[in-house]
């Protein structure tokens, strides 16, 4: 097995590697030109993320700056956005659903290392998918660990550390993050039928 098969499969690998140091360079360079497109070359902006990214909705929006790994590992839905400061550590597959924002410097980090100081030294890595759902909200701060999913309509309140899976239709907050409740009708804000 190669690392880079490795790492897909969720198995310890050596992050190291040359041809995943290789894919690492490339996502870089990518990001080194969208980082340095004028504000108002918003064209332009999407179709570097659309080449760095493995696949995109068609309504993208990240502010910069942006980080991520490899890129080629991330899946956004329609209507994605990404504030500013947005970390996506992608050694694994990233998934996310339709209208989902992220606010800014959330952290979401496929990536984890062993706790024994002399393997961590020699480089292993190993990297578990995360997945959020379709109309997430993920407030300021937060950060989204290995291996978890978040479901559909969920909001996540800023500075959260999610360590575990958070089910659909709650709102889920702290470090580290637990359910606080469901949402429900009495959240909706009251709105005149011509502001709808």
């Amino acid at each position: 097995m190669t690392e880079k098969e490795k790492m897909a499969a969720g198995l310890w690998y050596r992050a190291d590697d040359p041809d995943l140091l290789q894919e690492r360079q490339s996502a870089k360079s990518l990001l080194f030109e969208l980082q340095r497109l004028h504000p108002s070359k918003e064209k332009e902006r999407i179709q570097r993320l659309r080449q760095l990214f493995g696949k995109s909705g068609p309504q993208i929006w990240v502010e910069l700056p942006f980080s991520c790994d490899y890129g080629s590992n991330i899946s956004v839905g329609n209507h994605f956005y990404a504030n500013h400061n947005c970390v996506i550590l992608d050694c694994a597959p990233v998934t996310i659903g339709e209208h989902v924002m992220l606010g800014p410097q959330v952290g979401i980090y496929t990536a984890n290392h062993p706790l024994d100081f002399f393997q961590r030294g020699e480089g292993w890595e190993q990297a578990l998918p995360i997945t959020i759902g379709s109309h997430v909200w993920i407030g300021g701060g937060s950060l989204i660990l290995p291996g978890v999913t978040i479901g559909d309509h969920t909001v996540i309140g800023a500075g959260s550390v999610v360590t575990g899976d958070i089910p659909p239709n709650v709102v889920a907050v702290g470090n580290p993050c637990r359910v606080l409740r469901e949402i429900t009708k009495q959240d909706s804000i009251p709105l005149q039928e011509s502001e709808r």
